[in-house]
């Protein structure tokens, strides 16, 4: 019976193991092999260069580009849905009128698609009739047609405002879980001790959130790394580059270039970064878990 049951579960974890192996395991080590080719993507014909995909990232100035608007990313990624999320999380738990149709509005655009966002956030954005600029229209009085994503200084960071307008409303469901262990009586004790609601805040429960904002900040990482749909919706990674991550770079040059050897190349080295950044929060994750238990 013993047996029987170890076959049972060995079949069972056979089929998950067999999907994911031919969805994610094969791909990377398929992304690995041709990082040291010259394949174009289509030909059945090409060679090993060893490193001469890797020492080329080094002399790719737009590699650097990438690199820079990469880091911008994730930073603002990471530092506005997590702000935007608490400062959120703490009005609506401040039972404030209507709470449970401002969580609903403020989650919906987490369950539309990137692409769906992206199209919307390209409409609010179009220079002359867009939403944004018929409403600095309406406060200035004067003509405004910026084009918020054709102009090489705001291209990247319109993007960035429409990806934490969708991910903002996830932070806020995990904040909100988390103020829910915040003892209410710690909170009238400091009250009555004459602490303001801006100490109560800053002194007891951001500190007491504190596996929360972990969390988020590891969603948030994990989501700008795959953040590539949206910025291709709405930029493409132009214009002039100025909105080019690595997930774009690595695109254009193994898709539009068709140089996938050097693509799968720059996938590597995405690849190796994200596998650092994954770490390093797995290290704070347990520091995190020996305080709170």
């Amino acid at each position: 019976m013993e047996r029987e049951n170890r076959i049972w579960r060995l079949l069972l974890l056979a089929l998950p193991l067999i999907v994911f192996s031919v969805l994610v395991i094969w791909p990377l080590l398929s992304s690995f092999y041709y990082s040291f080719t010259n394949w174009n993507g289509f030909s059945g014909d090409y060679e090993f260069v060893g490193l001469e995909n890797f020492t080329r990232i080094w002399t790719d100035r737009l590699f650097f580009n990438a690199i820079i608007n990469t880091a911008i990313w994730m930073a603002a990624a990471i530092l506005l849905p997590t702000v935007l999320g608490l400062g959120l999380a703490l009005l609506l738990d401040s039972k404030v009128r209507g709470a449970k149709v401002f969580k609903t509005v403020f989650y919906l655009p987490i369950c539309l698609s990137a692409i769906v966002v992206g199209q919307i956030w390209v409409w609010i954005y179009q220079p002359d009739w867009g939403l944004l600029n018929t409403m600095i229209e309406q406060v200035t009085g004067d003509h405004f047609n910026y084009a918020w994503l054709a102009r090489p200084g705001s291209a990247l960071y319109s993007v960035i405002v429409a990806w934490s307008w969708q991910q903002t409303g996830l932070s806020m469901v995990i904040y909100l879980a988390g103020l829910t262990a915040v003892p209410s009586d710690l909170l009238e004790v400091c009250e009555i001790e004459g602490a303001s609601a801006w100490q109560r805040v800053r002194h007891v429960i951001v500190p007491l959130l504190t596996p929360s904002t972990v969390v988020v900040v590891a969603l948030s990482v994990i989501n700008s790394l795959k953040g590539f749909d949206i910025l291709f919706i709405m930029t493409g990674g132009g214009p002039f580059n100025s909105s080019d991550t690595l997930a774009m770079h690595m695109y254009n040059e193994s898709f539009r270039k068709y140089l996938m050897g050097y693509g799968s190349a720059i996938s590597v080295v995405l690849f190796l970064i994200a596998l650092t950044i994954i770490g390093l929060y797995f290290r704070q994750l347990k520091k995190v878990d020996e305080i709170y238990g």
